[in-house]
């Protein structure tokens, strides 16, 4: 073919300078995306702060419901003063007050939703994952009255749960009234999760933690910036309500030492693989009553006959009991005390929950958690008193290392136990006791207390995240290389005989067009050159849009999304300037071997010594 109309390394000129991305959609905007920070978050964080406000007061409103309850079932009166169920003198009648109470959760989940089965924080994560986190409007209100009924009744659960479900309904629903995207609705149900954890424990930063890790999966400030602020907005309502005390009260605590540290290590260890034990015994449970011959509305009242009854024995077992978790940590029960509650409190709160009831978990697990710390705790000090374990340390990495183990939430965790003790020198053997147990239970369980109810059903969850590796990489890494042009005033029957000589350079499956002036106009595929109606068709004619190209300083993310937006499988690449020029063509063939560079470097293990600086690894391949 002449010259001409087939060319490499051509210019073009008149283009603009920004690509385009799809009608009306500037790829700046696309980059102001990818990087998080635009007007949108601005938008969005402002609903986030008012839906935290209003999610703050729920949850104290929820609170005071629960008191309200426990008050006229425990004590026959009408009040909403904070009152544990343990003091009652009900005797042998106390049996039958969470029988009842469970019979009015199993009515409510029979004919009202069976969604407010459960703890609240899978239920969140299932709407997240798998249904553009929309929940229904009737959660809104059905989960936290059935919440309160089951634990104002002496359901062995914590408030906290169904509080963070609530403010997740909340965030929800505003994001189903208002015209956002199902990310910015996620954002949205994951800063009323976390406001109602941040009002309930005045825990703001392990609320977002917790947000990142059970909810978001991610961390970009398009995410992170509005569960932020709602966090921070819904602990400023908790302290005016409260005001500043933390959650649990604890005298102050002395710096541990290394032999301490390493104590606090082996704790955090041990009681991980009791999580382990302790997440299987929940879903064992909850097996056994699927094989009961009876309907499932009727199994919260079946699992709530043995909360009766260790509640007869142990009254301490009823309720939310967050009394119960400070008087461990800071060293107020007798070590007896201690293991008869946390035995009981396990064993009543696996049975009711189990049953499919409407409760949380963080509670029963930091007093188990707790418990079995400090009695380790107590353990170490007496066969080892060198180590100079302190058992209000200990407890406090036994709580935290529970719901590390069990959640997989880690640092939301650590920072938790901090924040609600106000410690600081607790942050070391936290860090060190909750590593660990995150260890032990990642190595002895694939799923965790959250998530395995949700993998049951089929799906996959996948609990960690990390940065877009298309992100990490420019387009200038992967697509620089000599480009095959076509001229717009050739012909179809021309080009067509060119292809057919199966030369060197026509093994590619497309092709960019350009005018008489250099201008990229297109690009043209076999498809369209084989299937043109008529040999004398110019080239020109078969370009069918406009043209769809991608700077070489864009990532290899914004690329994609721009192939996905235009439904095209290959790229121009542009070099900025006054004149842009074409320097070369990406294909979704090089998206993927970009990504063989990062499962080289996940999976192939090598002995490596740096003397000197290395030189840059290319990515690009031309063959």
């Amino acid at each position: 073919m002449p010259e001409h109309e087939i060319e490499s390394a051509s210019t073009t000129e008149g283009l603009p300078v920004a690509p385009s991305f799809g009608p009306g959609l500037a790829a700046a905007q696309v980059r102001r995306h990818a990087a998080g920070v635009d007007a949108r978050v601005a938008a969005i964080s402002g609903a986030a702060v008012v839906l935290a406000l209003a999610a703050a007061v729920v949850a104290q409103l929820l609170t005071r419901l629960i008191a309200l309850i426990t008050n006229a079932a425990f004590y026959g009166r009408f009040s909403s003063a904070s009152v544990s169920p343990a003091g009652n003198e009900l005797g042998w009648l106390v049996v039958l007050v969470p029988v009842a109470g469970a019979l009015v959760v199993g009515l409510m989940a029979r004919y009202g939703s069976a969604a407010i089965r459960g703890h609240g924080i899978p239920e969140a994560m299932e709407q997240v994952l798998f249904n553009q986190s929309r929940i229904p409007v009737r959660m809104t209100f059905l989960k936290p009255l059935s919440a309160a009924i089951s634990i104002g009744t002496g359901g062995p659960f914590g408030a906290e749960g169904p509080i963070i479900a609530t403010g997740g309904s909340l965030g929800s629903l505003v994001g189903q009234l208002l015209p956002v995207t199902a990310e910015e609705r996620k954002t949205l149900l994951a800063a009323g999760a976390a406001a109602g954890m941040a009002a309930t424990f005045g825990s703001p930063v392990s609320a977002v933690l917790l947000a990142i890790e059970l909810l978001l999966f991610e961390y970009r400030p398009r995410s992170l910036v509005p569960v932020a602020l709602a966090s921070a907005a819904a602990t400023g309502v908790r302290m005016a309500f409260l005001g500043n005390a933390p959650a649990f009260a604890v005298s102050d605590i002395a710096q541990a030492g290394g032999p301490a540290l390493a104590g606090y290590v082996v704790i955090g260890a041990l009681v991980g693989l009791a999580s382990v034990f302790v997440t299987r015994a929940v879903y064992w449970i909850e097996d056994a009553f699927d094989k009961l011959p009876i309907h499932w509305m009727w199994w919260p009242a079946l699992g709530a006959i043995p909360v009766g009854v260790i509640g007869y024995f142990v009254p301490r077992t009823l309720g939310v009991g967050y009394d119960n978790i400070e008087q461990i940590v800071s060293g107020g029960f007798a070590l007896r005390t201690v293991a008869l509650l946390c035995g009981a409190k396990f064993v009543s709160w696996a049975i009711s929950l189990g049953s499919g009831t409407s409760g949380g978990t963080l509670a029963p697990l930091f007093t188990i958690g707790g418990g079995l710390g400090a009695l380790l705790g107590a353990l170490g000090a007496t066969a080892l008193p060198a180590l100079g374990l302190d058992a209000r340390v200990a407890a406090l990495v036994g709580m935290a290392a529970m719901f590390a183990g069990a959640s997989r939430a880690l640092l939301a965790s650590v920072v938790f136990a901090f924040e609600a003790t106000h410690q600081p020198f607790g942050l070391l053997p936290l860090l060190g006791g909750c590593s660990a147990a995150f260890l032990i239970s990642s190595l002895l369980m694939r799923t965790s207390i959250m998530t395995e109810k949700i993998v049951r059903r089929g799906a996959r969850v996948v609990s960690e995240y990390a940065i877009d590796f298309l992100d990490q990489v420019l387009v200038r890494d992967v697509a620089l290389r000599e480009v095959v042009t076509v001229s717009a005033d050739d012909t179809a029957g021309r080009l067509r005989a060119w292809l057919t000589e199966r030369g060197e350079r026509t093994s590619h499956n497309g092709f960019p067009v350009v005018d008489a002036s250099g201008a990229v106009i297109g690009v043209v595929t076999r498809r369209d050159v084989f299937g043109a109606a008529a040999p004398e068709a110019r080239i020109g004619e078969l370009v069918q849009r406009p043209p769809v190209w991608v700077h070489e300083d864009s990532s290899l993310r914004e690329a994609a999304d721009l192939m996905l937006h235009e439904k095209i499988g290959r790229l121009p690449v542009l070099r900025p300037g006054a004149t842009p020029e074409l320097v070369g063509i990406l294909t979704r063939s090089d998206l993927i071997e970009a990504h063989a560079l990062r499962v080289q470097r996940a999976t192939r293990t090598e002995r490596t010594l740096l003397f000197s600086r290395p030189g840059a690894t290319p990515l690009r391949n031309d063959g």
